[in-house]
């Protein structure tokens, strides 16, 4: 007979694996068409940041959730469209822009933050995300897992063979990817260069939007300073160390979520008692630098990724 101890374990990590990892693959997956067309994004930080914080104030303001999760999904399609504006209009170094935008989130939010509630925490409005299913959730560990989840959780997952298919089977993947490889083919065939980089900023804000809002509103429930720590960046990693491959990045944000639920279930159940907090809870981290460095090496990147395009080239 299985320990019901181990059995706890075992359902707290995989039922955990898929909520740690939500945020980062929604990100990641709007950050596969954005590197896909050329486009190095790293002010998606930032956006996670900035939607975690307008999302928290737009709950506790409706008290709803939902209308939360929509206000940060908004603010995740504005920042989109600044960062397109800089990147692909103004054509500023996006490096230097993305991890400024970054920084600049963090302080923000946190200057913010204290002016309207000080040192007080809002109490956010009660959370119905959950969706259960009738008796398959009751199945031991199987159904808290698969058939006891968030609705967001669900959707991202969904998500992953949509974007494959739009990505790989379609014209418009087609012409995203060409704009990574060659946006000069791609502008004398007749492809908006600028145009397809904007919309695609627009799916990366957005879907960073909503994992940002997701992070607050359900996975931690509160707004803290520089809360989203780093997971922006592990999306930009994940999506480099798979390829550009959807179904691969599913696989990655998996294997973070799965680092991070392990790190906290030990924690929670006290194993390991003797080492360091600070060393557990490096794990998800160091999980996804030993995976970019074994597996990103071997990764071609596009020809005209991180560089902006000018008509005058041609």
């Amino acid at each position: 007979m299985i320990d019901p101890l181990l059995t706890m374990f075992i359902t707290f990590i995989f039922a955990s694996m898929l909520r740690v990892a939500t945020p980062i693959l929604l990100a990641a997956l709007g950050e596969c068409y954005v590197e896909n067309a050329g486009i190095l994004n790293l002010g998606i930080e930032g956006v996670m940041l900035f939607s975690a914080f307008t999302s928290f104030l737009g709950a506790v303001a409706t008290n709803s959730s939902l209308m939360g999760l929509a206000v940060g999904l908004a603010t995740g399609l504005l920042l989109g469209l600044i960062l397109a504006a800089l990147y692909v209009t103004l054509k500023s170094d996006q490096i230097v822009v993305g991890i400024a935008f970054s920084l600049s989130a963090i302080g923000f939010t946190s200057l913010y933050f204290r002016l309207l509630y000080g040192t007080t925490l809002p109490k956010l409005p009660v959370k119905e995300w959950v969706v259960t299913v009738p008796q398959l959730a009751d199945i031991p560990i199987i159904g808290r897992v698969f058939f006891n989840q968030p609705f967001v959780v669900y959707v991202s997952v969904a998500l992953v063979p949509i974007f494959y298919y739009i990505l790989y089977r379609t014209r418009f993947g087609l012409k995203i990817r060409t704009l990574g490889e060659n946006p000069m083919v791609a502008d004398t065939a007749g492809v908006n260069v600028f145009l397809y980089r904007y919309i695609v900023m627009l799916i990366g804000g957005m879907l960073a939007g909503v994992g940002g809002a997701y992070l607050s509103l359900y996975q931690v429930s509160l707004f803290q300073d520089n809360m989203i720590q780093g997971r922006g960046f592990v999306a930009v990693a994940i999506v480099m160390f798979a390829r550009w491959n959807p179904l691969k990045i599913l696989a990655g944000a998996l294997l973070y979520g799965g680092a991070e639920a392990f790190a906290g279930a030990i924690q929670a159940l006290g194993y390991l008692r003797t080492v360091p907090a600070e060393i557990i809870l490096m794990l998800p981290y160091i999980v996804t630098i030993i995976g970019l460095v074994v597996l990103a090496r071997r990764a071609r990147f596009p020809p005209a990724f991180a560089r902006p395009y000018r008509r005058e080239m041609r």
